[in-house]
């Protein structure tokens, strides 16, 4: 890995060490969800409706929401601070840049999404293997990853912080009904089906309906956890592609 790239994430990790409201709502924020979620799920768990199936996807969701939202809100204040652009005359190239942030923001996100996996088995009881938890924390937290590239890639088209919020229900609210999370893709039209191919929600959930069925392993499932992973490898190419050292 380049020294450049190293030295954009220790700088970001300092940064994020002395930002205790980042990472109060990163961290806090998903659990606070996740509780409500859960006060919602059990006065629908009856009978006729199974909500172990909802649990892990609503995981997942939370953590691409808030992963998702607080990156491309916290890359556009670095621009608006100049931030980027002393990089750009200090010789920092695009990757270096792009690929510092990244892995300083996968350092938070390895902790986000073990607090968050931690959450629903104890609220919600999850019997799955361990096995199958590993699975799953694996998908969350390379879901949060990609979520990290996406919140980048979006901040490079917005100025200032409030030019950022239309591009959150731009990525957020299709990816809910087009991901099978509320609605199963098969319902969907033809044209709103291969549109769900444009979410990572799709992916993972996809894969984590896979996953928590019975005698299912990740092995048997590579083919669509590929699919997630050349999803976000293809959002980080766009990301560092439209990276500008100025406006």
């Amino acid at each position: 890995m380049p020294d450049r790239t190293i030295a954009v994430a220790r700088r970001v990790l300092r940064q994020l060490a002395h930002d205790r409201r980042f990472l109060g709502l990163s961290l806090l924020a998903p659990l606070l969800i996740i509780y409500v979620s859960k006060a919602a799920l059990d006065s629908l768990n009856t009978g006729f409706f199974d909500v172990t199936r909802f649990v892990v996807p609503i995981g997942a969701f939370v953590v691409h929401f808030i992963t998702y939202v607080l990156c491309a809100i916290v890359l556009v204040r670095e621009r608006t601070a100049q931030t980027l652009a002393r990089m750009f005359v200090n010789g920092y190239r695009q990757a270096d840049i792009i690929g510092g942030y990244v892995l300083a923001y996968t350092c938070l996100a390895t902790v986000q999404s073990l607090l968050v996996l931690g959450a629903l088995s104890m609220l919600f009881h999850l019997a799955y293997p361990v096995a199958t938890l590993l699975s799953i924390y694996l998908i969350i937290w390379l879901l949060a990853v990609i979520s990290i590239c996406l919140g980048i890639f979006v901040s490079n088209f917005a100025r200032t912080e409030g030019q950022v919020f239309p591009f959150i229900p731009m990525v957020t609210v299709p990816g809910i009904f087009l991901s099978g999370l509320v609605i199963p893709v098969e319902s969907l039209p033809r044209w709103a089906q291969w549109l769900s191919h444009a979410t990572p929600l799709y992916y993972a959930n996809q894969l984590v309906r896979q996953i928590i069925q019975p005698h299912a392993t990740l092995a048997q499932n590579w083919p669509r956890l590929a699919a997630l992973a050349a999803y976000g490898l293809v959002v980080l190419f766009l990301a560092t592609g439209t990276l500008r050292e100025s406006d």
